[in-house]
């Protein structure tokens, strides 16, 4: 693993086989070129070579991929498959690049702008309860239209990342 700082751009190489959880509160440019068994959120970029084989959930900004991957992945802003890409598990991407060659093996379902409480509490991953309770006591950027609430994704995203849930 090497941890480069080129242009004030923090790049992380992960050659090596590793395990574990990894998560960036700060923007990186994370590649992946060996075996990584466990769970990535990424603020950034994030880069699984054509070497590499991934098994866990990804979480990240732009994410592009090149080897093999299993696991669920959400792509808040973007995930792109090149043509070496094999992904068997869901993808959740806000937009989809997949280059001819590239093999999805599962379900893809896209982020939308705009999230009703059952989708924000599966893209959060907590209980609808939660949600609810989040919304209507104002902890929560949330828009109310008559009985029903939407959350902006950008806008949660930012809530998220400002570490406002608790």
């Amino acid at each position: 693993m090497a941890f480069k700082k080129k242009n004030d751009e923090k790049v992380l190489d992960v050659d090596a086989a590793m395990q574990g959880n990894l998560s960036f509160k700060d923007y990186v440019n994370l590649r992946i070129n060996g075996k990584f068994d466990g769970n990535l959120d990424t603020k950034g970029s994030l880069t699984i070579g054509p070497g590499a084989n991934v098994n866990g959930d990804i979480i990240g900004d732009h994410i592009i991929i090149g080897g093999k991957v299993k696991g669920k992945i959400v792509a808040r802003e973007s995930l792109t498959l090149l043509p070496t890409a094999v992904v068997e598990g869901q993808i959740r991407p806000a937009k989809l690049n997949v280059a001819e060659g590239a093999v999805l093996e599962g379900t893809c379902s896209m982020l939308h702008d705009f999230l009703n409480p059952e989708e924000l509490a599966r893209y959060l991953e907590v209980d609808l309860n939660s949600v609810m309770e989040w919304a209507h006591s104002g902890k929560m950027p949330a828009i109310k239209e008559g009985e029903a609430w939407r959350f902006e994704r950008k806008a949660i995203d930012s809530w998220v990342a400002a570490g406002k849930v608790s």
